[in-house]
């Protein structure tokens, strides 16, 4: 991937609402298939606004590990 974006300031284990990921940088890498804004899939991004608070930290957690590893897949 190219300049890739950081991900907005939010952990997982954080109170209260669940934000979006979503930085407006809606690029979707060939290679690994995450976007280049957030690090979500596809699906997770269709999914999000029907996942519960859990699922939705859930995600944010995988996209720390993921942004941690490079996200080489």
């Amino acid at each position: 991937m190219n300049a890739r974006q950081p991900l907005p300031k939010w952990q997982p284990q954080m109170a209260g609402a669940v934000p979006s990921p979503c930085n407006s940088v809606c690029r979707i890498d060939a290679a690994s298939g995450y976007c280049e804004g957030c690090w979500r899939t596809i699906d997770e991004i269709v999914q999000w606004a029907r996942l519960d608070d859990g699922a939705k930290r859930a995600v944010w957690h995988e996209l720390h590990r993921r942004a941690a590893e490079g996200a080489t897949r």
